[in-house]
């Protein structure tokens, strides 16, 4: 029984018996017409058109880049009364797309274990991963973090595509662009995937919003579950001053207000920015030290994507689908080298999937032990940033001498 769990038809048995388990339970939704969390609203954006501006109050659709349309409208391939099911088939297929990847020819052994990690993730994540954007960005990226030191210029391709889908890949392209073999062509890849969309949108007529994604983020305040926003959250709990927890109507999202958090929330910008020149500077200089590019790239990785989510005001319980990609490819690429991350990700799944879906509410309304549970979370979303920025440091102060798998 052991030995057929370590075979690429156990791992599909698998793959199989999660999603299959997810679309029965999705099927209680579109079974009456209905749909599940986000979907509705990709739903209503697919009804309309993806019509600029807002839609009778509603969030705006062009807070997602334009790509994201592709698979909006592609999920209403079966009528709107079935489009959740559309969706989730979406998903289901690129993922089989990315396991297919993650267990051939020379992965056909070393990513077997690191494919099962992934599917115990999609346990807890799955309700989010098959409701939001990131549930068609995340296998993409797995898929160009595989092929990113053999392949770079494809993998330009894959996580360009995938940023015009959602913005996060941008935090894997640096690395990809710092570390892999070919920067000049690596460029040219990504520039290319960009024009091409930037001309099929002005001509389309949709020029003005190309960059609305950007845009119309600026006006939020600090995300209930952001990082930064812990301590608003315990001083709503304990009712402290002018402390709540509360709804912004006007972009869908809760909040934490309070002393100082309109401030943070002005500074997060600048914070996350500067993050990412930190970052950048760290994977120049560990590859001016000779570090070894691959590892480089998957390291690097990893502490640019848990950077934007730790300095991130938003902080949607999703953002944790961003981090799944970047630790299979690292496991694939050395297991004992990544299981701290591995494991610091599989307790983030789990204290993130206790808030969401399970106990949402009593989190809004400041429950003390909801507050505990994320703070772990995002305690634990801290220590893995930090053993990023750790191990990226460790690449160039050790050079070559990590370098040997």
């Amino acid at each position: 029984m052991l030995a057929w769990f370590r075979t690429p038809a156990g791992v599909w048995w698998g793959f199989a018996a999660v999603h299959l388990f997810f679309l029965a339970w999705m099927f209680s939704f579109f079974v009456h017409g209905d749909t599940f969390s986000d979907t509705e609203q990709y739903r209503q954006w697919a009804l309309q058109g993806y019509n600029p501006g807002h839609l009778d109050g509603m969030i705006s659709p062009w807070v997602y880049p334009v790509l994201a349309q592709i698979p909006i409208f592609a999920a209403n391939v079966f009528g709107p009364s079935l489009y959740l099911l559309g969706w989730t088939l979406i998903i289901t297929a690129l993922d089989a797309v990315a396991l297919f990847y993650l267990t051939r020819g020379k992965r056909a052994r070393r990513g077997i274990a690191p494919a099962w990690f992934w599917l115990f993730f999609t346990v807890f994540m799955g309700y989010l991963s098959f409701a939001r954007v990131e549930g068609i960005t995340a296998p993409l990226v797995l898929i160009a973090l595989l092929y990113a030191a053999d392949r770079p210029v494809v993998a330009a391709v894959l996580l360009s595509v995938a940023t015009w889908i959602k913005v996060w890949p941008a935090a894997v392209v640096a690395p990809l662009l710092i570390a892999g073999a070919g920067r000049l062509r690596i460029l040219l890849a990504g520039v290319a995937v960009s024009a091409v969309v930037a001309g099929a949108t002005i001509l389309t007529g949709a020029g003005a919003h190309l960059f609305d994604f950007a845009v119309n983020q600026g006006e939020r305040g600090m995300q209930l579950e952001a990082t930064f926003s812990t301590p608003w959250v315990w001083l709503s709990v304990i009712g402290a001053g002018d402390s709540r927890i509360a709804d912004n109507l006007a972009i869908n999202s809760t909040e934490v207000y309070g002393p100082g958090a309109a401030l943070a929330a002005m500074l997060m910008q600048p914070l996350l920015i500067l993050a990412a020149l930190s970052g950048t500077a760290i994977m120049l200089w560990a590859l001016h030290r000779g570090a070894e590019r691959e590892e480089l790239i998957l390291e690097g990785s990893l502490l640019m994507v848990s950077a934007f989510i730790v300095f991130n005001k938003v902080g949607s319980p999703q953002f944790i689908i961003w981090l799944v990609p970047v630790v299979v490819a690292g496991l694939t690429h050395h297991w004992d080298r990544w299981k701290i991350p591995a494991t610091l990700l599989m307790g983030i799944a789990f204290t993130t999937f206790v808030i969401y879906p399970l106990f949402y509410t009593p989190l809004i309304h400041a429950n003390p032990l909801m507050a505990a549970v994320l703070t772990i979370r995002n305690v634990l979303l801290v220590t893995l940033l930090v053993w990023a920025v750790q191990r990226t440091w460790d690449l160039g102060r050790r050079g070559p001498a990590l370098s040997p798998r």
